[in-house]
């Protein structure tokens, strides 16, 4: 969605508004200054951001996510008794709260709404589980319809003493929710039945010992994924097999050029260009997005380069809706930084200057 703001002139003189986009900004509110949502607009042309607001009074919103209308944001409460807030977003792009509901697990972190737009599915970090709440007409949530714990362990005894779920999502077919754990060393795969909200185990497919996968995104062609593992600072390209919800491990390497060197970058977010042609990773502890070829039809990647982020801790990256500007969420700056997308190359070349924020954690551009 896009509106006009003060743009240059046409051939015969007049004012021609420049094409602007929207933000949303997940924050954290027990620390780090935040007290909800914030809001913003973006220039298409300059990738300029510009705070307008925020959105108060909703707890920690680590994470957020917009159904396929558009009009409905979702957001996780990220605290020990964990929650899912519904929000309607109108034409203008004013949020307004709807309800929340628990989501019957700790720290919820992640989420996605099913391509049927019928549930929301949330990853509860602390407690390794999965919570499905339905979505009624008007966009609110429904009292849970599930809640499935996921068990297990991992060689670090820092990090991977239980399950942690840290990202959920459906295949590109929209068969199976896949939901990836770092405290396991898995992504699992789950049937959701429709009329009940109740998952089921499909399979689990396990990543090498220690690698703690993070999150994961697919290659258009559905056939591939790639998954950034946070604790072994490794992206790994897996074959996806349709039929069973099953990914086969393949080629792994460091996110950085000092990777082999041992230096943990803690790799948070994965994304891949709309033509499948580039993955964009963010490297929190090397404050750089890692750019990468796709080659062999999806089931490889060539690192090209790990350009500065222009903030520190880069925990989100995301696209906006044309794919030409690439916007980074800097937890530990306090910024949000964009950049010009070249789709030839893949380059990133920084554009406009950076949005001060209060723990951004999370940006979402429509």
């Amino acid at each position: 969605m896009t509106s006009g703001q003060a743009g240059d002139q046409d051939a015969a003189g007049r004012h021609r508004p420049a094409p602007t986009g929207r933000v949303y900004l997940g924050t954290y509110t027990s620390s780090g200054g935040g007290t909800g949502i914030g809001l913003g607009r973006y220039d298409l042309t300059t990738g300029q951001l510009t705070a307008t607001g925020v959105l108060a009074g909703v707890a920690d919103p680590s994470f957020l996510t917009f159904d396929r209308t558009g009009r409905r944001l979702y957001a996780v409460n990220e605290q020990a008794a964990g929650r899912v807030t519904a929000i309607a977003v109108d034409e203008a792009g004013a949020p307004r709260v709807l309800n929340a509901q628990s989501t019957g697990g700790d720290s919820p972190c992640h989420l996605c709404v099913h391509p049927s737009g019928r549930y929301v599915i949330s990853a509860n970090y602390g407690s390794g589980s999965l919570s499905t709440h339905p979505v009624r007409a008007d966009g609110s949530l429904g009292a849970r319809t599930d809640l499935v714990r996921h068990t297990g362990s991992g060689p670090d005894p820092d990090r991977q003493a239980g399950p942690h779920a840290h990202m959920v999502l459906t295949d590109p077919a929209g068969r199976y929710v896949l939901a990836v754990d770092l405290g396991t060393d898995s992504v699992y795969a789950y049937e959701l039945n429709l009329g009940t909200g109740r998952l089921r185990l499909a399979a689990r497919s396990a990543t090498r010992p220690g690698a703690g996968p993070r999150h994961l995104a697919f290659h258009p062609n559905g056939r591939f994924a790639y998954v950034a593992n946070e604790l072994d600072s490794t992206i790994a390209v897996a074959a996806y097999a349709p039929a069973t919800g099953r990914l086969t491990f393949g080629q792994t390497q460091p996110t950085s050029p000092n990777g082999d060197a041992g230096v943990r970058n803690y790799p948070a977010e994965v994304l891949v260009s709309a033509d499948g042609r580039f993955v964009y990773l963010s490297n929190r502890g090397h404050d750089t997005i890692a750019v990468f070829a796709v080659e062999q039809g999806g089931a490889a990647l060539r690192l090209l380069a790990t350009p500065p982020v222009g903030g520190k801790f880069p925990r989100h990256i995301s696209f906006d809706p044309t794919g030409s500007l690439l916007f980074a969420a800097n937890q530990n700056s306090g910024t949000v930084t964009s950049f010009r997308v070249d789709r030839a190359s893949g380059a990133l070349t920084p554009s406009g200057t950076p949005l001060a924020a209060p723990t951004p954690v999370c940006v979402i551009a429509t």
